[in-house]
């Protein structure tokens, strides 16, 4: 057994009410980490292909890294994963806070639940014991009632709570699942996932402390860090940080901001949306995750005589990707509207980026004349309407009125209302783009059509943080095979291309170690760390293999659920240019976009037409060795 783990994944069958644990070969966790390879792997290994994302068969598998439970600074995230009922692909979420640390120490190294239970429950992990307990009584209830209600009932206010809301429990398909109240596996529905198994929450508590082989190398890590974070991590002073909401003016200044659906060049009054402004009107207080010194995320507190425009701390405070989705997607300048938006979908659990994005998209159409009053229950969807974004969102969670439809999503919306519809269906593989402007970002754009997931903006680059010399520029050249200077965001060459296949593989494997993209760790500081948790020397090349090995298994997944390379595209608004604005002419062309495209599958070693791994791809990675997979890929 190597460092970091204690060989056993945790399986819990919900429809039979049993529980077993697996004790894989050390070969898993070498190749695979945690995270989203390892969901990957058992989603190949155990779920019969094309199977309903709502069904029993579909598996939900909650997976911390190897990282988890060692303190790391950063280590403080975990990965959940499964079949998206959204996009009908591969589902795959990182949430941060404390519950994978304490899953961690509950003496496992991965959850995978199957089935689905007769009545609702809740699963209750404390070192190495399972129960299943009802959740009648919780069923309903908003997320900050519900993790109250379980710590009363264990006796215990350290438990750590992983749940769905209302809008996983009717099966929304975006619905998230949160963790500790306001941190959130948002994309991709997993928490209709976990609602379709009529499961409410898992608590988890532990005691357990996973073996490090060579703690002396990891603190180095860790007192790197310690002595670097304040100057190369731009939100971590206490007296300037504002967490994401930063980069609502930085963004919105050079015309990366997504207004109006991703129809305008700027959002004039981005000033009423920013981080000071929501800091000098709302801030309570900061708060971390686990074994983290930045404490970048922000609470906010507002009191207010209308009960429905109060801010309760227990749900923190909006995001970047919260403040640009309830905000400038949808035209709203109202702060406490946006900022109230985002409590409502972490107390009903619901994906913040899709939830706005699906609102904007039936403003959208109510000003086309796609949909008027009488389609949505005598509401008007108007563009910047504060009252009307919050009435949606409890419709949506709720699936009520014309909720109910908005509840499928921005995709079969636009299939709904028929083909002008199809000009703004601003998605990828049926998931609604993030709040960053491909226009400005071109690798991004491509990140967006390529990710497994859909559209997103982790598992990517973002092309401005290697516009300048710098530490993004840094820590890719450790691993070029000569060094590259600074590049425009607009240029989609081969330089930009072999930046963008390290620097996604480094994400991927963050997403398997797990540990936060926003630390300004390079390469060979998680290879370091990683060797000193497991005692097996992993290289800079090592950890971005790990990252190979993601997103390849998560291609074979997708290619066994019926996606192919025509997937792997981008929504035609985002590529064409504004006609003003500061990124006036610049435009993504179908040229250069299906180069960059085709270039990124080289790299990969997949067929270069059909984006298909090859048999040479899965041999350099390893993935013929790992136990119970039929691979049957040819070159």
């Amino acid at each position: 057994m190597i460092g970091g783990t204690y060989g056993k994944i945790l399986h819990v069958d919900l429809t039979q009410r049993t529980s077993w644990e697996e004790e894989p070969p050390d070969e898993v966790y070498r190749l695979l980490v945690g995270g989203r390879a390892l969901v990957a792997y058992l989603l190949l290994r155990d779920m019969p292909p094309r199977t309903d994302a709502l069904a029993p068969d579909n598996l939900l598998i909650f997976a911390p890294g190897i990282l988890q439970g060692t303190n790391l600074p950063g280590a403080g995230r975990h990965g959940v994963g499964a079949k998206s009922p959204l996009t009908g692909a591969l589902a795959s979420s990182e949430a941060g806070g404390w519950w994978g640390h304490e899953f961690k120490r509950s003496g496992f190294d991965a959850l995978v639940l199957h089935g689905r239970a007769s009545e609702p429950l809740y699963v209750w992990i404390h070192d190495g014991e399972v129960e299943l307990r009802p959740a009648g009584h919780l069923w309903g209830q908003d997320t900050a009632a519900t993790e109250k209600i379980i710590r009363q009932e264990l006796g215990d206010e350290a438990i750590r709570v992983a749940q769905i809301g209302p809008a996983g429990e009717r099966l929304v398909r975006y619905a998230a699942i949160m963790h500790d109240v306001n941190r959130a596996a948002g994309r991709n529905g997993l928490g209709a996932v976990m609602g379709s198994k009529n499961l409410k929450a898992v608590a988890v508590r532990g005691s357990m402390w996973p073996t490090v082989v060579e703690r002396k190398r990891v603190s180095q890590v860790a007192k790197w860090l310690g002595a670097n974070y304040r100057t190369l991590t731009a939100w971590a002073t206490e007296g300037i940080g504002r967490g994401t909401q930063d980069s609502i003016m930085n963004w919105g200044a050079l015309g990366g901001l997504p207004t109006k659906n991703f129809s305008l060049p700027m959002f004039e009054n981005r000033h009423l949306l920013s981080g000071e402004r929501n800091y000098e009107m709302f801030l309570k207080s900061r708060d971390t995750c686990q074994s983290c010194p930045i404490r970048c995320k922000q609470v906010f507190e507002h009191d207010d005589p209308d009960p429905r425009r109060r801010l309760d701390p227990v749900y923190g405070g909006p995001e970047y990707e919260a403040m640009g989705a309830f905000g400038s997607t949808c035209l709203v300048e109202d702060n406490l509207a946006v900022a109230k938006a985002n409590e409502l979908a972490n107390a009903y659990g619901l994906d913040t980026i899709s939830t706005g994005a699906s609102i904007g998209f039936v403003m959208e159409a109510f000003e086309r004349g796609l949909l008027n009053a009488n389609d949505t229950g005598g509401i008007e969807f108007r563009w910047g309407d504060g009252d009307v974004l919050l009435q949606a969102i409890e419709l949506i969670a709720h699936r009520q009125g014309f909720g109910d439809v908005m509840a499928e999503g921005v995709a079969r919306m636009a299939a709904r209302l028929g083909p002008e519809a199809e000009t703004f269906n601003i998605t990828v593989k049926g998931q609604e783009l993030p709040m960053h402007e491909p226009r400005l970002k071109h690798a991004l754009g491509v990140g967006y059509a390529v990710a497994p997931v859909g559209a997103d903006h982790m598992m990517n680059v973002h092309d401005t943080s290697y516009a300048n010399p710098g530490e993004a520029l840094k820590r890719v050249n450790a691993a070029m095979p000569k060094p590259v200077g600074p590049m425009s965001p607009f240029r989609l060459d081969e330089d930009k291309m072999q930046v963008f296949y390290r620097e996604v593989a480094w994400r991927h494997f963050e997403d398997c170690a797990i540990c936060c993209h926003f630390y300004p760790y390079h390469y060979e500081h998680l290879a370091q760390a990683l060797s000193g948790v497991t005692g097996v020397e992993y290289s800079i090349a090592d950890i971005l293999a790990v990252g190979e090995r993601a997103q390849t298994l998560a291609r074979l997944f997708n290619y066994g659920e019926g996606l192919t390379v025509a997937d792997d595209r981008l929504p035609r608004r985002v590529m064409k240019a504004f006609e003003s604005g500061p990124l006036a002419g610049i435009e993504i062309t179908e040229e250069a976009f299906n180069w960059a495209k085709r270039r990124f599958y080289e790299l990969m070693a997949w067929d270069a037409e059909t984006g298909a791994p090859t048999t040479t791809s899965l041999q350099r990675l390893q993935l013929d060795s790992l136990p119970g997979l039929q691979l049957t890929m040819t070159d």
